[in-house]
């Protein structure tokens, strides 16, 4: 996946935004929560996302997969995706939009209402 994918597929998902910052970070939000990140890592994009417990003790051994260096280490469960061969393209997607979920969840039920996050 280019910068230009990962861009595009986060900016189509709900109530997202977007800044640059950490160095150069792609940092994608909901409601100002951090729910994934594409940076570089060997001259190579990496992405960084949000991951229910069983999705980490699954992914965190997987050739390409880390612990999210930073956030893993204080103890939350972050996958980083940094090399082949990792995840397709497709399994990517799939993990970014369950991270956007998982953190949009966190957020206040009034928060959620006012970003349209709450199903109808």
């Amino acid at each position: 996946m280019t910068y230009e994918e990962f861009n595009s597929f986060c900016r189509a998902l709900p109530a997202t935004t977007y800044v640059i910052q950490w160095g150069g970070a792609h940092v994608w939000k909901v409601g100002g929560k951090v729910f994934s990140i594409g940076g570089r890592q060997n001259d190579q994009p990496s992405f960084t996302f949000k991951v229910s417990d069983v999705a980490y003790e699954m992914l965190k051994e997987q050739a390409g997969l880390r612990p999210a260096p930073y956030l893993a280490s204080r103890g939350m469960k972050w996958i980083q995706h940094y090399a082949k061969p990792g995840l397709s393209d497709n399994e990517l997607r799939d993990y970014i939009r369950r991270s956007h979920v998982i953190v949009a969840l966190g957020l206040s039920k009034k928060r959620r209402a006012e970003l349209g996050l709450l199903s109808k």
